[in-house]
């Protein structure tokens, strides 16, 4: 996904995710393997647990090995312990369980993280990865497990601003040198746009009116709200919609028909949703 950034890696996260999410490099580097977190799956009959196809191809016989960069909290990242969590994580463990194969999450660093797949490394990237034409000329996607993309933020209490076109002529706070520059650009006045060094810094002055709204990646503005407790509020659609997909290899078609399954079953029976709603405090396919 284009985004920007994490907190507490929040602070940190802007670049990190819009480069995390934008490319990857062309050296091979070791997957790491992680730890695992308990699957949250509620107790319901509409669970799609099954024994897996003879046809799928695993790296490891029994096991879903899914791979991330663990470093995009709440995304994906390490606890305390050294433990892989986070919502990519959680998804992943909660897909494994459904397809009936023991999740197995690693990491592998974001630049190499396709190569790694087409390398046998693992059997799919679960890691917040933008499904992409490019991308999709090296690799298979599922149906997205989640939606993001560029969104306006603005203040609980600010009634004057309720849609992009309400905009004009006020101030707007993006990350320094983003693309949501160039956007903000396109909806206010240029010298309306004020740049910050962090998502966080600007969405933390939309209380005391020190900016009119805030243009960062819907689920970094998201977090801010479940995680960092701001009294800010999303408006309109996302300006340039990201549907953020499972990546698997192209001689593998039965594990992305498996994987589509369990998300299909994931969202009819609110699982889904209760996990999304866990990390986020929103349902992040809405």
């Amino acid at each position: 996904m284009q985004k920007k950034s994490w907190f507490p890696a929040v602070l940190l996260a802007s670049s990190l995710v819009l480069s995390l999410v934008a490319g990857c490099g062309s050296a091979s580097a070791p997957a790491q393997t992680g730890g695992q977190t308990p699957p949250t799956t509620p107790n319901n009959e509409s669970a799609t647990n099954s024994t897996p196809s003879a046809s799928l191809k695993l790296v490891h016989e029994g096991q879903l090995t899914f791979a991330m960069s663990g470093l995009l909290k709440p995304l994906n990242y390490k606890d305390t312990n050294g433990v892989l969590t986070g919502f990519d994580v959680e998804i992943g463990n909660e897909i494994a369980k459904r397809i009936g194969l023991k999740a197995n999450p690693v990491t592998n660093p974001w630049e190499t993280i396709l190569q790694g797949l087409k390398g046998g490394k693992y059997d799919a990237i679960i890691g917040s990865m933008t499904h992409t034409e490019e991308r999709a000329k090296q690799v298979d996607f599922t149906e997205p497990y989640y939606i993001s993309g560029a969104q306006i933020f603005v203040a609980e209490t600010n009634s004057a601003v309720t849609s992009k076109d309400d905009l004009k002529g006020r101030i707007i706070g993006v990350v320094q040198a983003s693309t949501h520059k160039e956007v903000a650009e396109t909806l206010t006045d240029k010298e309306k746009v004020k740049g910050y060094p962090t998502d966080i810094y600007a969405l933390q002055d939309l209380v005391p009116g020190r900016v009119d709204a805030v243009i960062t990646d819907r689920v970094v503005g998201t977090s801010a709200i479940k995680n960092q407790g701001l009294k800010i509020k999303p408006i309109d659609e996302v300006l340039n919609k990201e549907n953020i997909a499972i990546a698997v290899t192209k001689d593998n078609p039965e594990l992305t028909k498996k994987i589509n399954e369990a998300i299909k079953a994931m969202i009819e029976d609110g699982t889904y949703e209760q996990i999304s709603t866990k990390w986020f405090g929103a349902n992040l396919l809405k």
